[in-house]
């Protein structure tokens, strides 16, 4: 299949979807979005008499937190999602893009404190001032703490993206008893070191281009990223602008509206969250971007609990190149990288099949091993 083919057929996938659904509940009427929206939640109902499927608030850190389980089988390993941004929501799209790890883990979306439904259940001016990697790596151990007490799991396995790999990199070094395998995709290492590498690719790409708008814009914003917080969320913005304009930037096949209509179709968030999305993604960036610009995992390579890299070759976001040197540098009990050649930033939403492949390939067996140890050692007497 051509390339072309491979870029149509998710859309074509979801236009004979929404066909369908439109016929079911209308009889041959067109289908209203709501319509459709229900059509898309009755298709993914677990069914199984084993499943789960739980939706809740949960208070972690001193606030309502929202908390998605489902699985087709209540004994699957248990996978945790962290998603990136900081705000970036995955669990509007999760209905698109991960129902098909709902048939080998059971799948938990936590929107995380100033992003999608959480920020819309709290009080914004309130929960503002608290948004800070402490206390988000803190959030996120409560999390795990959670799912463990409340689903009877001595360890999960853990995957985060873009900034949730910052969480996820955190989790395994702090509480890699409760974790039985972590796979980073986009992870990060060096934040600064990413952004001035990336950087420096992206004038390179727009001279070479003769972009002389680019460039001049591009020039204008070094040092780049630097190291005044009062505008580091500015020049992310322009960066990043340029970085999304080009097929082989932010998303390898140039996929970025993907997203907004996948979630204007959500059978997980009702109008009002998918408004929240915007103003959650703007709040945590201008609390965390110049925080997580200090962040590093440079010399910090001894983990105690299996490693799996998910990296999109093509990656200038958070450097693929510094997650390959990071992946050769650490030791632990097992490790494997993996490239995603289509794919730069977001293998999820631009290799989601593949990443299903490796998934199930490379972490559900260290997920089920994990889980053995554990319940081979409860037995023990």
């Amino acid at each position: 299949m051509s390339r072309q083919a491979q870029g149509r057929a998710p859309r074509a996938a979801l236009a004979l979807s929404l066909l369908l659904c439109a016929a079911a509940a209308c009889a041959g009427e067109p289908g209203s979005v709501s319509e459709v929206r229900d059509g898309f939640a009755a298709s993914r109902r677990i069914v199984t008499e084993d499943g789960i499927d739980d939706r809740r608030m949960v208070e972690i850190g001193g606030i309502a937190q929202a908390i998605t389980v489902r699985g087709r089988h209540r004994d699957a390993p248990m996978l945790l999602f962290l998603h990136g941004g900081p705000g970036f929501a995955m669990s509007p799209v999760a209905y698109r893009y991960t129902d098909a790890w709902e048939e080998y883990f059971t799948v938990v979306h936590w929107d995380q404190r100033g992003a999608g439904r959480t920020y819309a259940a709290n009080d914004a001016a309130a929960v503002t001032p608290t948004l800070s990697v402490p206390r988000m790596i803190a959030d996120a151990e409560e999390v795990v703490a959670w799912l463990r007490r409340t689903y009877g799991r001595e360890r999960i396995a853990v995957l985060g993206h873009s900034w949730g790999s910052v969480l996820g990199a955190e989790l395994v070094l702090r509480r890699p008893q409760w974790i039985s395998v972590y796979a980073g995709v986009g992870q990060v290492v060096d934040m600064q070191a990413s952004e001035a590498l990336g950087y420096r690719q992206l004038l390179e790409m727009a001279r070479r281009r003769e972009d002389a708008g680019a460039v001049r814009e591009l020039e204008a914003l070094a040092p780049y990223p630097g190291d005044d917080p009062a505008r580091a969320v500015e020049k992310l913005v322009a960066e990043r602008r340029h970085l999304e304009s080009w097929a082989n930037g932010f998303l390898w096949r140039g996929r970025g509206n993907d997203y907004t209509a996948t979630v204007a179709l959500s059978p997980d968030y009702t109008p009002a969250d998918a408004k929240a999305l915007d103003a959650g993604l703007d709040t945590s960036l201008a609390a965390l971007w110049p925080q997580l610009l200090r962040y590093s995992l440079r010399g910090r390579t001894e983990l105690k609990v299996p490693l799996v890299l998910l990296q999109g070759r093509h990656d200038m976001v958070t450097s693929s190149a510094l997650a390959a040197q990071w992946f050769g540098d650490v030791r632990a009990p097992s490790k494997t990288l993996v490239w995603f050649e289509d794919s730069a930033h977001m293998p999820p939403m631009e290799e989601p099949g593949k990443l299903l492949v490796h998934l199930v390939r490379d972490v559900l067996p260290l997920a089920r091993a994990g889980a053995a140890k554990t319940a081979e050692a409860a037995a023990a007497p």
